[in-house]
């Protein structure tokens, strides 16, 4: 193993430069060569191959900054499918690369992508997502999963079976995902500062937040001490939480809802993606939950439950929603994200160098080791169909009553967010974002110094 590729693919994380590092350095001290291949797949397809030399004479670039966020060597939804006419040309360019192996770092997507080149040469997945959906709960869940076919559309449906009841920390496979704690840390943050205004202004405050069919993201905003969180693993129940809301403000004149995106209605219907539209890689859009929820909100709760506190004022003001949106993804990783986006990094070039194919590394947590990396086959993820599910919040994680964490979902955020942030990082606020050349120097984009450094087949 002397030359090896590396892409990135689908959404950006705030994790993915320091996963890049860690695999550089790992191969620097193994004498590996490191090309990293612009813009995920799309640069694979292309005739000239865009790519950058991460490790000329086993150095690393100076640009490559595992504090920075997203991605220097660039990414796009673009993925190749089994038996499409680019896999020749994919085939031909990789051959021309004189690579040995290849690491992709990316989600569910990137897998299916990676699958058609681990015919022909070593793939390897470094894990990204901030939705933390890239996993499995437990060993065994990928075969709890049946398919029938869909009332009136296309495709299928599918839906799990017995799952285990009962989890314990350590069963879970992929514990955490590169860019999950630091989106948690901006929604913490974001829905903290909302409540000033909630309380202020006496208002129901909405916040929605990422996650898509996965309510990770809305469990750990629990951190900004919301009043309520709902996710999508647990159908809206609209009248207790009609209930709930007037219990809250009757008592302290202001509410803060998280609503995860992809949350859905008791018919199953996704309450923000009533018309719902597609992303390049087949995910739905989502329209905005939050907006929903407002709405029916509104229309069961009178104007005069908030006329006596909030007099002088329209009704309808009594409601704010708020998306996070993209700001979850992006800026400089926390030291948690760093730290094991990074080791994972590393796992991936010394699963390339001992010989593993089709196989992703992980991250492990044991209440007796802490955290550590490991690996699992790619087909693990899989059900009978091929098919690789999200993986959900375990129903052991969530309290659906109080509409808060369980006891044993605090338990498993504890072990993330406990000392997640760096003194570097609370210095790096102090010191870099007002600093005086700020004013007067335009942003540097990475960009730039890499197209100076970007070779063409």
């Amino acid at each position: 193993m002397k030359r090896i590729g590396i892409l990135t693919a689908g959404g950006d994380t705030p994790a993915l430069n320091a996963t890049i590092y860690g695999a550089v350095e790992r191969a620097n001290s193994m004498g590996i060569e490191v090309f990293a291949i612009l813009r995920g797949y799309a640069g694979l397809l292309s005739e000239q191959v865009p790519h950058v030399h991460l490790n000329p004479l086993c150095s690393t670039i100076p640009e490559l900054d595992p504090c920075m966020g997203g991605t220097l060597i660039g990414s796009s939804r673009t993925y190749i499918e089994a038996g499409s006419p680019e896999m020749d040309q994919c085939q031909r360019n990789f051959e021309r690369m004189k690579l040995d192996g290849l690491i992709c770092i990316g989600g569910d997507g990137t897998i299916n992508g990676m699958q058609p080149l681990a015919e022909f040469t070593q793939c390897v997945l470094a894990p990204k997502t901030i939705d933390n959906d890239l996993g499995l709960n437990y060993l065994d869940e990928a075969n709890t999963w049946i398919r029938s076919a869909a009332d009136n559309k296309e495709g299928f449906e599918y839906s799990q079976v017995m799952p285990n009841k009962r989890i314990d920390l350590e069963d879970m496979v992929n514990y955490a995902t590169p860019g999950y704690a630091t989106a948690v840390f901006v929604v913490a943050q974001c829905a903290q500062r909302l409540r000033t205004t909630a309380e202020s202004h006496r208002r129901v405050g909405i916040v929605e937040v990422m996650g898509r069919q996965s309510g990770y993201i809305a469990l750990g905003a629990a951190y900004a001490q919301p009043d309520l969180i709902l996710i999508p693993e647990v159908a809206v129940d609209f009248d207790k939480l009609e209930e709930r809301v007037r219990q809250i403000y009757e008592r302290q004149h202001n509410v803060v809802i998280v609503i995860g995106e992809g949350c859905k209605t008791a018919d199953g219907n996704e309450l923000g993606a009533s018309s719902p539209t597609y992303d390049p890689a087949g995910n739905i859009r989502y329209s905005g939950a939050a907006d929903a929820l407002q709405k029916i909100l509104m229309e069961r709760i009178e104007p005069s439950f908030f006329s006596n506190v909030r007099t002088h004022e329209p009704a309808d003001s009594a409601f704010f929603t708020r998306k996070i949106g993209h700001t979850q993804r992006g800026g400089r990783p926390i030291q948690f994200d760093r730290f094991h986006a990074s080791q994972l990094g590393g796992k991936a070039v010394d699963l390339l160098a001992t010989g593993a194919n089709n196989s992703i590394a992980t991250l492990q947590y044991s209440p007796t080791r802490g955290f550590e990396v490991d690996s699992i086959s790619a087909n693990k993820l899989r059900d009978q169909w091929g098919e690789i599910h999200p993986r959900c919040v375990h129903s052991t994680m969530y309290d659906e009553e109080r509409m808060q964490p369980s006891v044993f979902g605090e338990d498993y955020l504890r072990t993330i967010f406990t000392n997640a942030i760096g003194w570097d990082d609370v210095e790096f606020l102090r010191a870099e974002l007002f600093s005086p050349g700020n004013l007067a120097i335009r942003y540097q984009s990475v960009n730039a110094d890499i197209r100076k450094r970007t070779r063409l087949l």
